[in-house]
């Protein structure tokens, strides 16, 4: 039975007693709500609820359907302290029941807690109090990438110390140990290391000063009426240690020659164990590679201009509306438009796409892409946290700190794991002593030892988040920005990919595709007629015909006259006579036949392209066809996503004819048409009642309802626009292939992450009965367990490697 709570929640949108009334009638209709009062004055709700039945994040979400906000804070922490999941799944439980907070995320790889809360009701300082209380220490974020590096490399070497001089205390212990067997008789030990006073002191600093981490941290964790993997390691060692004197003084006493001591399996445990822990931290030292090399994209400076005077600054220093120099080869400081050059900037460290961009003028650019070969005069538009790069990597760190649900599995049993393996140690302790050799304590004691050293639960906490962390860091690496690891997670589950036509499937820009004379006039006379006439117009058709006969170096002139016709073309007058540029209507109301032409027109229309009739001084003269073209890559993209075995359907608001002409030229055959951007979402909802797990794939502005509707909504950026809120991840080129690539990315790491859970569970599964049954030595169970924690974040580093091809 859970615990009746009591939460503020700030509310933002509401203009009058009937928005109070309204959200107060949604929540009290929310399972587990036993009461809520909205008080329209202060903003904010008071609920009272079951935490058993529910959560503050449903009634986040109840307030966001009602049509308004939820006004809170979000913060990252640094955590010191912990050992393995149960210590992180501890921290989430103490945040998570402090009023006013309203989630809790503790990553144990990233050593990170991200708190949602309330700031009328909590500060970051009670928090912060609430986790020392559990034995941890928890401080706010601050420094730079670079620091918080030094600060794990220190850390790392102070480990690395620990571990060296335990080995070198250790080293004689083992040698001793030697004598244990008999195949091993024949090799020499020195009569002191066989000494037990002379074991004593070896074995006493690595038991109490080098060991004393866990010590301190199974006191900390039980003073909380709770167990973690420090608890196992102090009882284990502290078991053989505090043995052996017993042992070593009843010998004295009775004056009998010394009995196996257990000296050196203690002491050997703890180098083990901290072996162990010094691999993890390198490990997870690498997993967050991702965010170091997009840190590393940056330039270091820029050169602005001032005031006609050019100076070199600290990147920190450049502001928005500075002039910024770039010369050929060096790194786009900033995000901002070209002013003055030309040049093909490589932009594939954030897209993923390995051809030169041609920019000229009016060209908008990304801080940390290379300039290739002209000079650029830009004018900075975004700087500091506002820029391309800023956005990707605060995704990036938001996905690799959050928590996917299949982690949910490993945080229940690791809450619980502790006191069952204590308990089943007990037993095995006690089968030992008094049926399997009645009355032989030692050996009794030595099984204890082995089953609490080999549970330990590292490799079960370090299961999930290692995985994620490298999954979504090498998916940012090709363009490909999960917003956090329950998207990261569901993407593999996708069957059907839905696609919007207009700036997905295609380049979303009409561009001149033919020019059919029909009279005297050449190709090039009659674009360039064509092209005068529609100088004028702003329409995106009008833009395509001018910028083919650019493309073809046709000097286009002005009219002497323009005038639009809405919904039917436009009149020009041009060398004395009068150009119509427009639809048969048109045509038709200026008495010109164009019988001649209508065929090919209709030829024309069926493949989805929008077709104008031109007539000169009377006469029908040609047909100028327009079309906003398929992507390059978009035929091969659908090709791929059908090979994984996707549904793949194309949605668009445009009519049927064109929709099926596009669709067709990139390979889909399912289309839906002339559909508005709210009946988009509808039919997403249709398919998902159908049972399918769908993908919108769009733009991220027309397509949000969509976007938000679906299991996955994947939003088409461009570099320049990545923190999309409708979607769960962003493909950064815009190019196709990289839903394929998401979905791939998702189904490795959902794999790594089964492997890991798989060969945590098994390990325990199997290694504890083995310790149980006698056949594993406890310095051997260390071994195992220390290699388990190793090889978990291990295989989860081989998604680093994981190569896109295309």
């Amino acid at each position: 039975m859970g615990k009746e709570r009591q939460l503020n929640v700030p509310i933002t949108g509401m203009t009058c007693a009937a928005c109070a009334t309204r959200i107060e009638k949604g929540l009290k209709k929310v399972d587990g709500v036993s009461e809520a009062n909205v008080n329209l004055a202060l903003e904010q709700s008071s609920i009272s609820y079951d935490s058993s039945i529910t959560t503050p994040q449903a009634f986040q979400q109840k307030i966001e359907d009602l049509g308004y906000g939820v006004a809170l804070n979000k913060e990252e922490f640094a955590v010191t302290g912990m050992t393995c999941a149960a210590c992180a799944t501890r921290i989430e439980k103490g945040l998570s029941k402090l009023n006013g907070v309203f989630s809790a995320n503790v990553n144990l790889a990233l050593e990170t807690a991200t708190v949602t809360y309330n700031e009328k009701d909590i500060t970051p300082r009670e928090m912060m109090q609430k986790v020392k209380d559990l034995g941890y220490e928890m401080t706010k974020k601050e420094g730079s990438e670079e620091q918080a590096t030094e600060k794990r490399e220190q850390a790392l070497q102070r480990q690395s110390r620990k571990f060296i001089i335990s080995l070198l205390l250790s080293l004689p212990l083992l040698w001793s140990m030697v004598s244990h067997f008999s195949f091993t008789s024949f090799i020499y030990v020195p009569s002191l290391f066989m000494n037990p006073w002379a074991q004593l002191v070896l074995a006493t600093p690595i038991q109490f000063v080098i060991g004393s981490q866990f010590y301190v941290g199974a006191y900390k964790a039980l003073r909380n009426k709770s167990a973690n993997m420090d608890v196992l390691v102090a009882l284990g060692t502290s078991a053989a240690y505090f043995y052996s004197i017993y042992l070593a003084i009843q010998a004295a006493i009775a004056g009998e020659g010394m009995p196996a001591l257990y000296f050196e399996t203690s002491a050997i445990l703890i180098t083990l164990i901290l072996l162990g822990k010094w691999f993890e931290a390198k490990a997870k030292g690498r997993s967050s590679e991702a965010i170091k090399k997009l840190m590393n994209l940056q330039a270091k400076t820029a050169l602005v201009e001032r005031e006609g005077v050019q100076q070199s600054i600290p990147l920190e220093e450049v502001v928005v509306n500075d002039i910024v120099l770039v010369k050929p080869g060096e790194k786009i400081p900033v995000d901002g438009i070209v002013l003055q050059g030309t040049s093909a900037v490589d932009e594939s460290m954030l897209t993923g796409e390995s051809v030169p961009i041609d920019k000229a003028e009016g060209a908008e650019v990304i801080g940390a892409t290379l300039n290739k070969n002209g000079f650029l005069k830009i004018k900075a538009t975004k700087v500091g946290r506002e820029t391309a790069l800023a956005q990707i990597i605060k995704v990036v760190e938001e996905a690799q700190g959050s928590k996917a649900p299949i982690q949910r599995l490993a945080d229940q049993i690791s809450g619980v794991f502790v006191p069952i393996v204590v308990g089943l140690a007990l037993v095995t302790f006690l089968i030992w002593l008094l049926w399997v050799q009645p009355g032989d304590v030692s050996s009794a004691v030595e099984k204890l030892i082995a089953v609490l050293v080999i549970a330990c639960p590292c490799a079960l906490g370090l299961a999930t988040p290692t995985s994620i962390m490298a999954g979504s860091g090498r998916s940012a690496e090709y363009g490909i920005l999960f917003k956090g690891g329950e998207h990261l997670e569901r993407t593999h589950e996708i069957d059907t990919v839905l696609i919007d036509k207009t700036g997905t499937v295609t380049n979303g820009k009409p561009v001149l595709t033919d020019v059919l004379p029909y009279s005297s006039l050449s190709e090039e006379q009659l674009l360039k007629f064509a092209a005068t006439a529609e100088s004028q117009s702003e329409h995106p058709l009008a833009q395509a015909i001018v910028e083919g006969a650019k493309a073809r170096s046709l000097a286009i002139e002005a009219p002497t006259s323009f005038e639009a016709l809405p919904g039917y073309g436009i009149s020009a007058h041009i060398e004395n006579a009068t150009l119509l540029v427009g639809t048969r209507k048109l045509m038709k109301d200026n008495n010109i036949d164009v019988a001649e032409g209508l065929s090919a027109m209709v030829d024309l229309e069926e493949t989805g392209k929008t077709v104008m009739l031109v007539a000169y001084d009377g006469v029908f003269v040609g047909l100028i066809a327009v079309a906003d073209t398929i992507k390059e890559n978009s035929k091969e993209a659908v090709a791929r996503l059908k090979d994984m075995g996707l549904s793949v359907i194309m949605v668009t608001g445009d009519n049927g004819k064109t929709a099926h002409a596009i669709a067709q030229q990139a390979g889909i055959d399912t289309v839906i048409a002339e559909v508005l951007p709210e009946g988009k979402a509808a039919e997403v909802q249709r398919l998902q009642q159908e049972g399918r797990k769908v993908a919108m794939v769009g733009d991220g502005i027309n397509d949000a309802p969509a976007l938000v509707a679906a299991h996955i909504g994947m939003a088409i950026g461009t570099g320049a626009d990545v923190a999309m809120e409708a979607a769960d991840l962003t493909l950064i080129s815009g190019d196709l292939r990289s839903i394929a690539d998401a979905i791939f990315m998702s189904r490795k790491t959902i794999a790594n992450i089964k492997q890991n859970l798989f060969w945590a569970f098994a390990y325990n599964a199997i290694g504890i009965p083995i310790a149980a049954a006698g056949f594993l030595a406890p310095w051997l169970a260390g071994a195992a367990m220390a290699f388990s924690s190793v090889s978990v974040v291990l295989n989860a580093l081989r998604l680093q490697k994981v190569s896109i091809k295309r």
